[in-house]
Parts: structure tokens; sequence; C-alpha cells
């Protein structure tokens, strides 16, 4: 019974079998393909139950990267308190040199992440 239902379901689910009830695990794309996992399972004849342990894959959080002409504005109000950084902006990068006090450093570095470039170079003296 185990075979059988195994070579029915899609790839990355396990299943095991005990008496006659099926328990499905392993990580699936959505609700449905939960649903059908379970539907084919309770399917097979000998089948008295199914427990569907199954989890639904996290969805991916595309990675937005500012666009340099924003990136330049808000670089420049983020930066504004801060007279002794240079910050330059390409391609998404923000380079940042010049002097800056290390009790302010982080402060910095947290308005800047905020405002999502691709990556900073941070080549700020600390002082």
């Amino acid at each position: 019974m185990q075979a059988a239902v195994q070579a029915k379901e899609a790839a990355g689910i396990s299943v095991a079998v005990a008496q006659g009830d099926v328990t499905l695990t392993g990580e699936v794309a959505d609700d449905a393909a939960k649903a059908e996992a379970e539907k084919i399972a309770k399917a097979e004849k000998g089948v008295k139950s199914v427990i569907n342990s199954l989890t639904i894959k996290p969805a991916a959080i595309p990675v937005v990267i500012s666009e340099d002409p924003t990136l330049i504005k808000n670089v420049t109000d983020a930066t504004k308190d801060f007279p002794t950084v240079k910050a330059d902006v390409k391609d998404g990068v923000l380079t940042l040199t010049g002097e800056i006090k290390k009790a302010s450093l982080i402060t910095l570095m947290q308005h800047l992440s905020a405002l999502k470039p691709k990556k900073i170079d941070n080549k700020l003296t600390v002082k």
C-alpha cells in the first residue's frame, strides 16, 4: 500500500503506512497541492485514514533594490545630519567616505540600510 500511494504522490512528499493509516509528510507549494495529496492517498484501496502533516513552502520574498535617482535623494536626506560623511550612489551601490563618530555609525547604517541599496561600501573613518 505504501509503495502504491508513494508512486502517485508528487516529489517531495513522503508516505508512511501503519495498519491502513497513511501519514503524509514533506513540503508542497500551496493548499491546493496539500489537498490533492490527501485526496490521492484517500483514494488508494485499503486506506483507513490519512494524517496530512504536509507543510506549505513559504513564499519567496522578492529582493527590492531602490533605483539610483530615488536612492540618491533618500541618501542625501539620511546623511544631512552627518556633515563629515560623503555618500555616492552608482548602480544601487552606496559608497560612504569621510569621518564619523563611533556612536553615530550604527544610526547612520540603519537609516541607509532601510533605503534598500544593493550594497553599502563603508569606507568611513571611525573616530
